[in-house]
């Protein structure tokens, strides 16, 4: 039988956050000090990462020391530079003789249109996020880390989209352990996966209504060169049961269902869906069961994403309209 537990019980990890109330836009870092197992699974159309190549199967690393999750699109990936930093004056890292170099992976959301567009995570807010994770933990769901200028609902631009966050969930079976961690910031609609309600989403102009995004899209089947772009669900997947390189990147690939299961539409090409699988235990289980229960945890997790959310920056969230 599953219980619920919080995302920061499973051992072997830690978990910071850093952001720029102000600017809109943080990072979430994952640490791992001994190093852990980790997959990828990029599903979007248009990505924003930081050597993804090193979880490719056939690559040598077998393990990452830490996964970045933040804002600021392609310009925020320099926030891996801080947290590389910050490994290695902790002397974390892959050992080279002279230094050790800690292996960072890194996926971005794009937040340029909520905020500030010009103040992006940087190396130094990667630090920051980096040193809560070792020294004060501080993982919260909401407006913090890359969800802090997180937002869904944008087929039609900003003027009727709805404020989302970070949000995450974790079970345990036995001494088997699955969380996930996910910032919400999709082009489609949010939907509670176990009633198909829709909770999150493109909004009428007096706010008082959800439209529909799909619906939206099937008026014209006009190529749209230019589509709107701001968008990426990004996330990631931990359990302390013990799988290779190519197994995380099945669990990953499993995990999207999640995904498909809570956010219509999902993967399209002005997403950049991404969601990483991260191992950081030695407890045996069945890889398809957890792949299994990993999509059902990710869907669990946007909706807490949704349900902490704060209204910001002009943008409502569920718990202040009430849908």
């Amino acid at each position: 039988m599953r219980k619920e537990i919080k995302i920061t019980d499973i051992k072997g990890i830690h978990i910071g956050q850093a952001e720029n109330s102000e600017a809109a836009t943080g990072l979430t870092v994952i640490i791992s000090e001994q190093g852990m197992g980790a997959g990828l699974d990029i599903r979007g159309g248009g990505p924003a990462s930081r050597d993804s190549g090193l979880l490719d199967p056939l690559t040598a690393a077998e393990i990452v020391h830490a996964v970045v999750l933040g804002g600021g699109s392609a310009f925020g990936l320099g926030a891996a530079n801080g947290v590389m930093e910050y490994l290695e004056k902790k002397d974390i890292g892959f050992d080279v003789g002279v230094t050790k170099v800690p292996l960072v992976v890194q996926s971005d959301i794009f937040d340029l249109t909520v905020g500030d567009k010009d103040v992006r995570p940087d190396p130094a807010m990667g630090f920051e996020a980096a040193k809560n994770a070792m020294e004060n933990p501080n993982y919260k769901d909401g407006n913090y880390g890359a969800g802090c200028g997180a937002t869904v609902g944008k087929i039609l631009g900003m003027e009727t989209c709805m404020k989302t966050g970070i949000g995450s969930y974790a079970i345990e079976i036995g001494e088997l352990q699955i969380g996930a961690i996910v910032a919400v910031n999709s082009l489609g609609d949010i939907y509670d996966y176990k009633t198909a309600k829709k909770i999150a989403g493109l909004l009428t102009e007096d706010k008082k209504a959800f439209l529909d995004t799909l619906s939206i899209m099937e008026g014209s089947i006009e190529v749209k060169e230019n589509k709107f772009v701001d968008n990426t669900t990004i996330g990631a997947i931990i359990t302390n049961a013990k799988f290779t390189k190519s197994q995380l990147c099945k669990i990953a690939g499993m995990t999207h269902n999640g995904f498909a299961r809570s956010i219509k539409p999902v993967h399209t090409s002005a997403d950049g869906d991404s969601i990483y699988a991260l191992s950081v235990g030695d407890v045996s289980a069945d890889m398809d069961l957890v792949g299994t229960l990993a999509a059902d945890v990710m869907s669990e997790a946007i909706i807490r994403a949704v349900e902490a959310a704060d209204s910001a920056y002009g943008y409502p969230a569920a718990k202040e309209l009430n849908l």
